[in-house]
């Protein structure tokens, strides 16, 4: 597919997988780094470092929350630096991607 480049912005797709606990945490990383919009979803299932994790579990107390980002280069930049350390103390992953962002009525990053 060929996309007008005029129609189109460049960003970084940051996509974050931790504990539901830890959420306003990244929250707050992502308000103080002017990061004005992210979408999250509750309850995402997988297998990781931390064994099998299944959405529908009732028993499982620890959920997990996936939060997807687009921003700039330099905001993801920023965010990683932010948020390494704190990943290796809380676990989950975080992966960054291009992406491009069709432009829209507004910006939310």
């Amino acid at each position: 597919m060929i996309l007008e480049r005029d129609s189109i912005v460049p960003l970084k797709r940051v996509e974050i997988i931790i504990d539901e606990e830890d959420f306003d945490e990244i929250q707050k990383i992502c308000r103080s780094l002017d990061i004005r919009g992210y979408t999250y979803l509750r309850e995402v299932g997988g297998f990781g470092s931390r064994g099998k994790r299944q959405s529908e579990e009732i028993f499982l107390h620890e959920k997990n929350i996936l939060i997807i980002i687009a921003c700039t280069e330099d905001q993801a930049e920023k965010l990683v630096k932010t948020i390494s350390g704190r990943m290796k103390e809380i676990g989950g992953i975080c992966l960054i991607s291009d992406c491009d962002w069709v432009k829209g009525p507004t910006i939310s990053y």
